[in-house]
This record gives C-alpha cells, structure tokens and sequence, in this order.
C-alpha cells in the first residue's frame, strides 16, 4: 500500500457549491464569507467570527485587536507550529517560550506560572494535535494576572472541553481551515469572540484596513440607492490583505456541515490505533486521546529510535511526519531560548501516523501491520 499522511475530503458538494460561486461571478470576499461566518458562529456558539486566509492572520489580528504596547511579553508554547509565535512578533511583542506537558504536550500550567512576569500581557494556549489544554484551570490562572487569552485552536476544529466548544473558552478564538485540518476551505482561518466589539476593527483590519469591503461597497451602488458616492471609503488605521473570499467560504460551508461526522470517523480511526498499540513495548501514543467531542486532526506516537521507525515505514510505503520541533531551535527564535527541558527531550520522541476521514479500515490496519513490524 501507499498511505497518504493527510488528505482532505472533499467531493461532488464541495464542486457544487463552488460553481454556485462561479455562476454568480463573485469570487472574492462577498455574501458567502457572511454567510459561512454566521453559521461558524452559531456552531461554536459564538457571537461573532470574521473569515480571514488563514489561521496565521487570525493570530495577528487577534493579538492587534487589544493594541499591547510594543516589547510587552506574551506567554506561548514551545511545540506548536511558527504561526503562534510569529503573531507575536508581527505585533512588536516578546514570546516567552513556555515548555509543554510531559503527559499532554500542551501548556505547563507549572511552568507557565514559573514564566510569567509583570510585562506579561497575554497567553495564547494552543491544543496541541487537537487535545485541549485544561481550559478550566488556565482561564481563572490568566484573569488573576490580568493576561489576555487568544485560543489557537488550529488543531481543533468542532472539539469540546468540559462540553464547551473549544476556541470560545478565550477572549478570542483562533482557527484554521488549512488543507490537513480537521475541515478545510483550501487555506483559510477564522477569528472568534463573544465580544463583537473586540472583533469590529479587525473586519477593516483583514481588507487593508478600508472601512468598506468591495461587497458592501457594490450592495450601496445598487440602482434602489439614490447615491453617487457609494463608491467612497476611508482608511483610519493599518490593515493588511487578510480577507477570506467566497471561493473558501463555499467550500467551508459543505465542510462545516459534514465536521461531525469526520471528527467522528477520526475518533474511530484513533481507536483502533490505540487498541492496536496497546501490546507494543517500542511505539506508544504520544498523547491521552479523549475520544469524546474530539477533534484530533493528527495521530502522533512516541517511539525511542525514530529514524529507523521513519525509515522502517516508509519502506512499508506508510508516510510519516514530525510535529513540531521546540521552536527556539530555530534561527528566528534562538534570541528568545528559554529553559524549555521536557520538550526538549521529548519531541524527539515524536512521530505522526496517517489520519483522515477517508482513510479505511483496511488501510488502518496495514498501518498498525507495518509498525507491528518494526525493529531497530
């Protein structure tokens, strides 16, 4: 066999709702992004979301939504994709690398404490792979300090903590619709919030700052509208091309109605993973899947030799991957080390199996064959 690592599923519903789009003629930011927003909202259960092209410009927007002073510190973990501690420095902002679970790979909630400093001024939680940082615990811990609380929740798509949805813990939600994630719009993201006033700005701020889109601007122009100057808008602030367009919005509206059902379809894909594992001494799962009102969209295991478990298995024509190194291994982020020791060790330890929706059960089993297989 050939297994794929990720693959996103999409068919004949996704097509069809894009010709909707082509017949229309209006691809770019229009009624589908308003449309695709408000059911977003209503799913979460959150008062209000903006569509923007990804999880990354969601970060960014967030973070500026709260307009930090320059060289203040916000509080991140040190396993998580680069876009969480870029937003950070996209805003002037200082990360401060926080080192992750031994058991979860989420955020210390020890060493988050042992972080934490009077120029502190935000935190931004990420669930990690999809399982949730105890929310119930870090809510209460950043309001006693007085930090702000931006969720990514680009792992996570349709997850609950404690049966509320995850993203809506925060004061803002992050989220991502890339192509491996739990649903995807192609590339894509969404910011959250039960305050619609935080969000306001950022509507301007994801279409370079213009205080009327191009929609609204056509809506205005119609020929019921008695005025020549429909045309006109005003930029106040800084604003970058950020926005979501009604080519992703059509997709996110199909997938958004089938994300139960393939958060559902991982969960058994991860049980029987788990339950296939559960003789082996060499490859372990990396972390506690909770396989209630999940959203895993990755399946990571814990293996001591993982070179020749990647070699063994791409040999077996099962694809692998690596997620995610300590960020302060990286060039960009060298200045910022901290002491960051569990993880540090730990994610050499870590190696990503093939899961998605289609994935079948035979193929899931020829997976736990060729790692059954395994010997270094």
């Amino acid at each position: 066999m050939d297994i794929r690592l990720f693959k996103p599923s999409v068919g004949n519903d996704e097509l069809e709702s894009i010709q909707q789009v082509f017949n229309k003629a209006w691809l770019g930011l229009g009624p589908r992004v308003g449309e695709f927003e408000k059911k977003w909202s209503d799913y979460i259960g959150s008062a209000e979301s903006v569509g923007v092209n990804s999880c990354t410009a969601a970060l960014h927007l967030a973070l500026s939504a709260f307009k930090f002073p320059k060289g203040k510190k916000v509080l991140v973990p040190v396993v998580t994709f680069a876009a969480t501690a870029m937003a950070v420095l996209y805003n002037g902002l200082v990360p401060v690398f926080v080192d992750v679970d031994e058991t979860t790979f989420g955020m210390s909630m020890e060493d988050l404490e042992r972080k934490y400093d009077s120029d502190c001024v935000a935190v931004i939680p990420v669930h990690f792979m999809g399982h949730p940082v105890p929310m119930d615990q870090l809510m209460p811990w950043a309001r006693a300090r007085g930090l702000k609380v931006i969720e990514d929740t680009a792992h996570s798509a349709g997850g609950k903590y404690l049966g509320k949805a995850l993203g809506t813990w925060g004061d803002i939600g992050c989220f991502s619709f890339e192509e491996k994630k739990c649903m995807t719009t192609g590339d894509g993201g969404m910011i959250s919030s039960n305050d619609p006033e935080l969000l306001r700005p950022l509507r301007h701020s994801r279409w370079v700052g213009i205080n009327k889109d191009t929609w609204e601007r056509y809506e205005e122009n119609a020929s019921y509208h008695a005025d020549a100057n429909s045309w006109y808008y005003e930029i106040s602030d800084i604003g970058y091309k950020y926005n979501m367009n009604d080519l992703m919005a059509s997709i996110g509206l199909v997938q958004l109605a089938k994300l139960d059902t393939m958060n559902r379809r991982r969960e058994e894909i991860i049980r029987q993973y788990v339950d296939g594992l559960a003789g082996s001494n060499l490859v372990q799962p990396a972390i506690p899947y909770n396989l209630n009102d999940s959203s895993y969209w990755a399946f990571v295991v814990r293996v001591k030799e993982r070179e020749s478990f990647i070699l063994h298995m791409k040999k077996k024509g099962v694809s692998t991957g690596v997620h995610y190194m300590p960020l302060t291994m990286h060039p960009l982020f060298v200045p910022y080390k901290a002491e960051t020791p569990i993880a540090d060790t730990l994610w050499r330890e870590l190696v990503t199996l093939p899961l998605f929706p289609d994935l079948t059960d035979e193929e899931v089993a020829y997976v736990l064959e060729s790692v059954a297989s395994y010997a270094p």
